[in-house]
Formats: structure tokens, C-alpha cells, sequence
């Protein structure tokens, strides 16, 4: 009778397998299909650069990076953040911001500084891809106070990969790229990519945009097709003037988080004077 009637043991494994057969909410896929759109940009640009397409290779990195600043900020208002998310556009942002821009640079004017040129390429995907894990760690540290999350430590990734294709948005407008100006370019990319493991603070913008003053409504939409019309007309212009601005920001970012840790640092102990009694 013991043979016939086993005593019921559950299944450790049935929880885990009811688990993965639950179906996803959309808004949980929804941000990482824009992930994945902006990596198919990414890849693109690098055989569009190496098919002699300088001018939508760099337009296809530009994409990736605005579609980067969408997916993060579609996940939390939908509230469809994933591990598999972050991990995903982690990796992403690494191929779109590291390694296409690298490449693209080497493409268009590193390769005549033959292995320096390559040297400089690596050093800036590298970067790229420290700084990506560096944030990773950082956020998921609880005791971070609040105010610092309006600043990043170093340039982030898109912001490095817009700055850094500076010199090809200047060769469109009629810079010249030839010889003299390698050593320029060179140092230029390697100034990027100490800045991305730099400890610089740069403003985040994460916070911004969460409460918008009535009055400031029907001018921000003005401005907006303003400035849409300005980059659909002239973008390398565009992108120029905004990498110069960006550029600019860094200093007074700087000035404002040491402002701010002034503001926000503990008060000192306050110790008894000698003479005092101290009672234990």
C-alpha cells in the first residue's frame, strides 16, 4: 500500500515555471523595443561608416542617443521597469555610444594616424564601457542623497558620443580634415573620454520636465517645433552650437554640485570645551 499511495511532495521547480509562463505587460516591453531600435541604429552606423555614408552614420548615433533619453524616461512613466531592461540598455548603450562612435571616428579621420589612431579609438570605447558599469554600480546605491541625482559622475555615454563627432559635424560645415588637424582631433577624443571616467559632475536633466508651470506651457511648445525646425533644416549647424553648449554647461555644473555640498553637508560636532564636565 506505501508503494501505491506515494505521500505528495510539491515541486520545488513549479513556482519558477509559473513564474516565466505568466504573461508580460506591454509597458514592460514597450521601453525595450525602443532599446532595441536605437542598438539597430547603433550597428547601422558603423556599416554606414564603413561604406563611405559619413553623413546618416552620424545622424544614426545621433538618433540612438535622443531614443536612449526616451526609453528610460517611457519605462518609469509607464512603471514598466525591468532588471532585463537596464541590463539590455546597458549592453545597448555600450555598442551605440562606445564602439559606433569609435569606429566612426577611425573611419573618417583616425586611421591615418595608423595605430595611434586605433590606440585612441580603443581608449574611448573602453571609457565608454567603465563609465557605463561605474553607473551601473552607482545606482544601485541606497545611500546616495537625493540632491545628487540631478548630477552624473563624469559625461554620460550619449552626451560623450554626441561631443566626441564634434570634429565631423565641423568637417560637414566645411572644416577641413586633413593631416594638420589630426593631432587636434586626436586629443580632442582623448579629452572626451577622461572626461566620461572623470569624477566631473554634469547635470542629468532626470528631474526636469516633472512639473511644468501653466504659463510655461504654450512657449515650450513653441520653442520645441522652433527647435525641431532648426535641426531638420540645418543639423549639423545644430548639433554644433548644442555640443558647444553642452560643453559650456560643464564648468557651471561643477560650480553648482559644489554649491549644493556646501549646502548639504552635516554640521560639525560640536566638541566641549576644555574645563567642561562630561558626563558618561
Amino acid at each position: 500500500m506505501s508503494d501505491i499511495f506515494q505521500p505528495f511532495v510539491p515541486d520545488p521547480v513549479e513556482p519558477r515555471r509559473r513564474l516565466f509562463n505568466r504573461p508580460v505587460p506591454f509597458r514592460v516591453i514597450a521601453p525595450n523595443l525602443i532599446t532595441l531600435v536605437a542598438l539597430c541604429l547603433g550597428l547601422t552606423a558603423i556599416r554606414l561608416a564603413y561604406e563611405g555614408k559619413l553623413e546618416p552614420s552620424v545622424l544614426a548615433i545621433v538618433v540612438a542617443a535622443l531614443l536612449d533619453g526616451v526609453d528610460g524616461r517611457v519605462a518609469r512613466l509607464l512603471k514598466g521597469t525591468s532588471r532585463f531592461g537596464a541590463e539590455l540598455d546597458s549592453l545597448a548603450d555600450f555598442v551605440n555610444f562606445g564602439v559606433a562612435p569609435a569606429l566612426v571616428l577611425y573611419s573618417f579621420v583616425l586611421h591615418d594616424a595608423k595605430a595611434f589612431g586605433w590606440i585612441v579609438a580603443l581608449i574611448f570605447a573602453i571609457a565608454t564601457g567603465l563609465r557605463l558599469a561605474r553607473f551601473n554600480v552607482m545606482i544601485e546605491d541606497p545611500d546616495r542623497p537625493e540632491w545628487k541625482k540631478d548630477f552624473f559622475v563624469g559625461m554620460p555615454a550619449p552626451a560623450g558620443a554626441g561631443t566626441v563627432l564634434l570634429p565631423i559635424y565641423l568637417h560637414f560645415l566645411g572644416w577641413p580634415a586633413e593631416w594638420q588637424f589630426l593631432p587636434v582631433v586626436l586629443g580632442y577624443v582623448l579629452v572626451i573620454a577622461l572626461l566620461m571616467v572623470s569624477t566631473i559632475p554634469t547635470y542629468s536633466g532626470k528631474t526636469m520636465g516633472k512639473r511644468i508651470p501653466r504659463d510655461w506651457v504654450l512657449p515650450i511648445f513653441v520653442m520645441t517645433v522652433a527647435v525641431f525646425g532648426l535641426v531638420v533644416s540645418f543639423p549639423f549647424e545644430a548639433l554644433v552650437i548644442i555640443t558647444i553648449f553642452y560643453l559650456a554647461t560643464i564648468p557651471l555644473g561643477v560650480v553648482h554640485y559644489q554649491r549644493l555640498r556646501r549646502q548639504h553637508a552635516a554640521p560639525a560636532a560640536v566638541l566641549p570645551a576644555e574645563g567642561d564636565r562630561v558626563e558618561i
